[in-house]
């Protein structure tokens, strides 16, 4: 979202705050404060206390117009024709409450049962910001800096906080700025592929962007890759697993990467094929679980997140603010690609479809070895891991199997390493779109376990292919959110 489409979103939520104005009021110096730094802004009409009606509850009706004008779609709701799930709803609204629960912001069931004009909780509008921001659960709301709610009936003074504070995670704004900055390179590609008399649009349905997921989206230096400290946990550490000699050996392997830094020559191949094995038997839903019980647990070298907590809130932001310029997002890892589903799962709003990764077999309990020409699946049968590697999802293999499972080639590429470079060279060469590479650099050595080394040959790989270097140290305002810090102990 660029700066003037900013100015003109939260001109719009100042109008709405400013629908109801009352007599003076007792407010809380916090809501005040958010209504008068958007008058300061010259945003918000009135003049602080008194005349924005901060004390008064919040309706679900005026919480609908407040979200839709926060995405941006106002005009987009007054032009439709929505459905409405109760009468109880002022005529000025129902275009803003229609809109809103057709793209599931406000929930259907609530407003069905209570109306549009009844009090909103702080609960209930929290989760509804996080639709409307793009987040797929709200188990991560604590990170995001919005002031945190409750079930009680929600003040205007306190929405007005938590919408200002919405206001300034739209767009890219954990990104920081500068001229030749990424979030200007990735500004200015929107505004030309997304006007239509623009030499550089791209029709929505070529609009596709592949991410990698270790390095680019999540952490994987704490101490390594997930799949790896997952394999790990199940040969050292699962007392319902006894693994086999080869398995501890590759075990070791994966110790001694973890301990130096160092990942060994040929570890990739072994780790997959040693990794498929250990999992042999479990059902699909058995290893979900299995895994995100795995990622529940605290980060080893961070306060205040879990394992599975580990995502880089600036990469999602990315993949919100795409998703809202109609992007398809796919993610193409060299992680097991059931593990990386486990991970996304309730963090990126994107379908498993769209999760690709290292592949292991997938048979029936019943098949016994049976190759799948010879053998028919049966009633009595269940789906269960194989245990047999396929192909380790890593450099031309990426491009390979974009070829397959997409089937056209993406406009925007995000790795981190030398795996992902066949991927951005793909993307980058001989396109018929407008297309970018990006490349993390993981230079942040306070808030991230960087790697200077790494990060500078990365640098030099993105001068010589023409690829965007993203530094996390310089272009990100943040990496994990709020409340988590980095245990240099």
């Amino acid at each position: 979202m660029n700066r003037n489409r900013i100015l003109s979103v939260l001109l719009a939520l100042c109008m709405t705050l400013s629908l109801l104005v009352s007599p003076a009021f007792a407010a809380d110096k916090t809501a005040v404060d958010a209504a008068q730094q958007l008058h300061t802004l010259g945003l918000m009409s009135g003049t602080g206390e008194g005349g924005y009606a901060l004390d008064r509850s919040l309706t679900r009706q005026e919480a609908a117009a407040l979200l839709v004008r926060l995405m941006g779609k106002e005009d987009d709701a007054k032009s439709g024709s929505w459905y409405l799930p109760t009468d109880d709803v002022d005529g000025w609204a129902k275009p803003y409450v229609g809109y809103a629960c057709a793209k599931g912001v406000l929930d259907e069931t609530m407003l069905a049962r209570f109306g549009g004009r009844t009090q909103v909780s702080g609960n209930e509008y929290r989760e509804a910001l996080l639709r409307a921001l793009g987040y797929a659960e709200d188990a991560r709301y604590e990170r995001t800096g919005i002031p945190v709610s409750s079930d009680a009936a929600l003040s205007r003074g306190k929405a007005a906080e938590m919408t200002l504070a919405a206001a300034g995670m739209t767009g890219l704004s954990l990104w920081t700025e500068g001229v030749g900055k990424p979030r200007r390179v990735l500004e200015a590609y929107m505004e030309a592929i997304t006007d239509p008399t623009s030499v550089d649009y791209i029709p929505v349905e070529s609009r596709i962007a592949v991410f990698d997921l270790d390095g680019t989206l999540f952490c994987e230096t704490d101490p390594g890759y997930m799949d790896h400290m997952i394999f790990f946990h199940r040969v050292f550490e699962d007392p319902t697993y006894t693994p086999t000699a080869e398995q501890l050996a590759v075990g070791e392997l994966v110790r001694e990467y973890f301990n130096t830094g160092d990942y060994p020559s040929g570890l990739d191949e072994k780790h997959a094929k040693a990794n498929a094995e250990v999992f042999a038997g479990m059902t699909p839903a058995e290893y979900d679980a299995y895994a995100k019980a795995y990622a529940a647990e605290k980060a080893n070298g961070y306060e205040g997140m879990a394992r599975g907590e580990a995502f880089y809130e600036p990469m999602l932001q990315l993949i919100r603010w795409l998703q809202s310029n109609e992007f398809t997002v796919y993610i193409v890892s060299g992680t097991n690609r059931p593990e990386v589903r486990a991970l996304v799962d309730g963090v990126i709003d994107i379908p498993n479809a769209q999760i690709i990764g290292t592949d292991e077999t997938i048979v029936a309990s019943g098949q016994d070895g049976k190759d799948g020409l010879s053998y028919q699946y049966t009633g009595s049968d269940k789906l269960v891991m194989g245990g047999d590697f396929l192909a380790k999802n890593l450099k031309m293999n990426k491009v390979s199997v974009i070829a397959r499972e997409i089937g056209q080639q993406p406009v925007l590429s995000f790795g981190n390493s030398s795996g992902d470079s066949s991927m951005a060279n793909y993307v980058v060469k001989n396109n018929p779109y407008r297309s970018a590479a990006f490349m993390l650099c993981c230079d942040d050595l306070v808030r991230e376990n960087g790697n200077m080394k790494k990060a500078d040959s990365m640098r030099e790989s993105c001068e010589k292919n023409g690829w965007v270097a993203v530094s996390m140290r310089d272009d990100w305002s943040t990496i994990y959110g709020v409340g988590v810090t980095r245990n240099t102990k």
